[in-house]
């Protein structure tokens, strides 16, 4: 299943150009950073394959105990990066194009560069230090622009007015400058941490320099001529010159992935291409004449996506038959039966999917959308069941408290379907339909009540902060 949710972000507090600054070293897109932030994918499949992925990364780089959670995003483009302490951020398009395994560990890695090196809050002194360093400039320049305005308009008043413009326009320049050093900077260092940690693990950093060659030779053209202290990256041939160089001295370099990683990476981009690209693209990915397990997966979900139910039912029960025990085949069953208005027939399908992924909680949740959606009441305890425990461990998903507000509602205990419906409303960044619901709820639990609390919380609550 691929749940969208939205990300909210706080914009910078920044002055103008620095805020300009600020962007530039940010590797998402200004327009997304500036609103509500980009919207996230969630899918249990992959995911899990990503904490695999990053979890001996972090052992190594000493970041285990610090809960570091993997970020999908809604985007094709090849990209990954960090923005805070906390999450390391990947496009789906970047899983979607590494063509092994090695090579979106290595960017995992070199994103764990960043974290290991403490590079954002190092970032924020700068740009903190270079606010202050513009505010001085700006007021010494504004300065000599309304000594030459108060004096009179003469050529010589022009001229130190014209000064003090000059006096604003240059350190700007210089700090923004120093900024961007300091970026390409903190780039090397976590490209040699990187190749540290893929070490550390017996991993081949070939992967990361293959993926950056290759950015490299698509960005030749766009930066030639350029200006390499205007780059927030090294100039790519630098960068990737000095990557392989350190790179090709590791024991591992030769070390290939595990066949059986690559067969779980495969799965995990067919299932990307079917959900995310066009079915003539994914066709044209997985041709009928392409019989692998991973063309299967994603004819077998792009087939129920566009509409041909009792199809691709049947491929899916073939890919079961092969894999009785992936847990992901009778998800994606149970989500096209759900999706197709069959609840009731979705329900042993989702039930199968969670006990063979260790209770999964997103599946749960579809299990849960499932069981309401059947409008038989026998099935509603049992739905609140499984809601709880989904948003007990999946605290930030709105669809588990969607469906729960649904579930306790059938029970007829509206102040706890109140209270989920605020929660829901609180995480998808609605705050006046959040606090209104709290409100309402309070009303319906007794006060002090453990209900009443989450309720108050709500109300009192400022937006959420990512």
């Amino acid at each position: 299943m691929l749940l969208q949710i939205a990300l909210r972000k706080k914009a910078s507090a920044l002055t103008a150009v620095v805020t300009a600054a600020a962007i530039a070293l940010l590797p998402l897109p200004a327009a997304q950073a500036q609103q509500k932030g980009p919207p996230v994918l969630r899918d249990t499949e992959t995911e899990q394959l990503l904490r695999e992925y990053t979890r001996p990364i972090l052992r190594a780089a000493g970041l285990e105990k610090q809960n570091i959670q993997m970020v999908i995003i809604n985007d094709g483009s090849f990209n990954a990066f960090v923005a805070d302490g906390r999450r390391i951020f990947v496009n789906y398009g970047a899983i979607l194009q590494s063509e092994t395994p090695n090579q979106i560990i290595g960017v995992l890695a070199h994103e764990t560069g960043h974290l290991a090196g403490g590079h954002l809050s190092k970032l924020r002194e700068q740009l903190a230090s270079a606010q202050t360093q513009m505010i001085i400039a700006m007021l010494l320049g504004a300065g000599a622009i309304a000594a030459g305005s108060a004096r009179g308009g003469n050529a010589g008043n022009n001229g130190l007015a014209n000064a003090g413009a000059a006096a604003i326009a240059g350190p700007q320049e210089i700090i923004r400058r120093t900024l961007l050093s300091y970026q390409r900077q903190q780039e090397e260092n976590a490209d040699r941490a990187g190749v540290k940690f893929l070490t550390a693990t017996q991993q081949s950093p070939k992967g990361m320099y293959e993926t950056f060659k290759r950015f490299t030779s698509e960005s030749l053209f766009a930066a030639r001529g350029a200006d390499p202290y205007l780059q927030s990256h090294p100039m790519p041939a630098e960068r990737v010159a000095s990557l392989q160089e350190f790179a090709s001295s590791s024991p591992y370099w030769d070390k290939k992935d595990d066949p059986a990683l690559q067969l779980r990476h495969d799965m995990v981009r067919a299932k990307i291409s079917a959900f995310m690209e066009r079915p003539e693209t994914v066709y044209r990915r997985y041709p009928q004449t392409n019989d692998s397990l991973p063309a299967r997966y994603a004819r077998a979900i792009s087939t129920y996506l566009h509409g041909d139910l009792r199809s691709a039912l049947a491929q899916i029960d073939a890919l079961i038959q092969v894999q009785p025990n992936n847990p992901y085949f009778y998800e994606v069953r149970g989500q096209a039966l759900l999706e197709s208005g069959k609840p009731a027939e979705a329900i042993p399908a989702l039930r199968k999917a969670v006990a063979l992924s260790s209770n999964s909680p997103l599946i749960e949740m579809l299990l849960g959308q499932a069981l309401v959606g059947t409008d038989n009441k026998a099935y509603t305890d049992d739905a609140v069941r499984i809601l709880r425990a989904a948003v007990a461990r999946e605290p930030e998903a709105p669809l588990g408290y969607t469906q729960l507000a649904m579930a306790y509602g059938r029970k007829g205990d509206y102040a706890e379907a109140d209270l989920a419906s605020a929660q829901a409303a609180y995480l998808r960044g609605d705050n006046k339909t959040a606090r209104e619901l709290a409100t309402r709820a309070k009303t319906r639990f007794a006060v002090g009540t453990p209900g009443w609390v989450k309720a108050d919380d709500i109300v009192a609550a400022k937006p959420p902060r990512n």
